[in-house]
């Protein structure tokens, strides 16, 4: 079997999951990780069993590494893209592609000039939950669907996260980090978006940091915490998306599709697993939705796994540029609409990704360029 080399740019708090997946893959093989705190990455590499930790232009330099996992802060994730590209390497990079839509179209267009894929996070849609709940939609289980919901309400990350102030600067926000599991779950089961509007507004100028080990610090906030956006689906579907910073306590569901011959209510796209519930017209009360498809816990990694998949078969990598860039253009209108007060027609679209299979398959062994 052919194994792809992976180096890994980003040692902070989301890497140690990709770090622990990544090493279920026969396909691939962290080669190096690395931090511009070079003790981070050596920590990483001493916890995980990495060749090497050296700096990112050691990294980028080194010809061995096939695909670069970019777990950058947002605000880096677009120049991290572009250097990776130029230097002849896949990348697969956290959410979003880029705080700017501008800059998610310069990661394209590196791409295309350097021949080699870009793929992004949020791949939790081709867990378990999410996938099952594609199947319900595909089977034609609740009609057709013509409406959804989607909410994701919390009170910001200042609680918990150990350096919370880059979620309220703009690439930031809720939508901007939440958002892309929700947007990318909803295309998976609809398919495009063709036209956005929206409003926006920060609630609170400040927010004061509660967890270790910043405590007290505060924090200037400069992107919106809470939006409301419309979403009108290619398909026809309309779907109302509400992402917020400043809720404390809410009773809604993550998402639920209404379609013509029932309800779809699905787990929360931050998660691979969960389970769904459905309720077709005349049915007293809802029923759980069995799970068709593996990977129902924390799988991060797996959009990576089906990238290096994908290069070696020769197909398309479901979690792709394309669909990234889409969710980015996405979340750009909602800003933009509630800026203008207008409607905004996108300007990309992005096939659905091709539903995963409802068996664990290996890579096959047919390297292609």
């Amino acid at each position: 079997m052919t194994v792809l080399q992976v180096g890994v740019i980003g040692c902070g708090n989301i890497s140690a999951i990709y770090l622990k997946n990544l090493r279920k893959y026969e396909h691939l093989h962290v080669a190096a990780c690395a931090d511009l705190d070079l003790s981070r990455a050596k920590a990483r590499a001493a916890e995980f069993g990495i060749d090497r930790a050296c700096t990112v232009e050691e990294l980028l330099a080194d010809p061995a590494i096939d695909i670069v996992v970019n777990l950058t802060i947002p605000a880096a994730h677009a120049d991290v893209a572009r250097q990776a590209l130029q230097a002849g390497k896949h990348v697969y990079g956290e959410k979003p592609l880029a705080i700017s839509f501008a800059d998610g179209l310069a990661v394209q267009a590196a791409a295309k000039s350097a021949e080699r894929r870009v793929g992004s996070a949020p791949a939790t849609f081709l867990g378990a939950a999410q996938q099952t709940c594609r199947h319900v939609v595909d089977a034609g289980a609740i009609g057709k669907p013509v409406a959804g919901t989607a909410f994701m309400l919390c009170h910001g990350h200042e609680h918990w996260h150990p350096d919370p102030a880059f979620y309220y600067q703009p690439g930031g926000g809720p939508l901007f980090d939440m958002g892309p599991y929700y947007i990318t779950a909803l295309i998976n089961l609809l398919g495009p978006v063709r036209r956005v509007t929206g409003s926006a507004r920060a609630s609170f100028s400040e927010r004061v940091i509660r967890s270790q080990p910043k405590a007290g610090e505060v924090i200037q906030v400069n992107t919106p915490t809470h939006l409301a956006a419309v979403l009108d689906f290619e398909c026809g579907a309309i779907v109302t998306l509400v992402t917020s910073f400043d809720v404390w306590h809410a009773n809604v569901p993550c998402i639920e599709i209404y379609g013509t011959e029932g309800t779809l209510t699905v787990p929360d796209p931050n998660n691979f697993g969960g389970t769904p519930q459905i309720r077709r017209a005349g049915e007293p009360q809802w029923q759980p939705v069995t799970l068709t498809h593996p990977y129902a816990e924390n799988e991060r990694g797996l959009g990576v796994a089906d990238l290096a998949e994908a290069i070696l078969q020769g197909r398309t990598h479901r979690a792709n540029g394309g669909l990234a860039l889409h969710v980015l253009e996405v979340m750009d209108a909602v800003i933009r609409a509630s800026e203008t007060g207008a409607h905004v027609i996108l300007t990309t679209t992005c096939e659905r990704p091709a539903p995963m299979p409802a068996t664990v398959a290996a890579a096959a062994d047919t390297p292609t360029a």
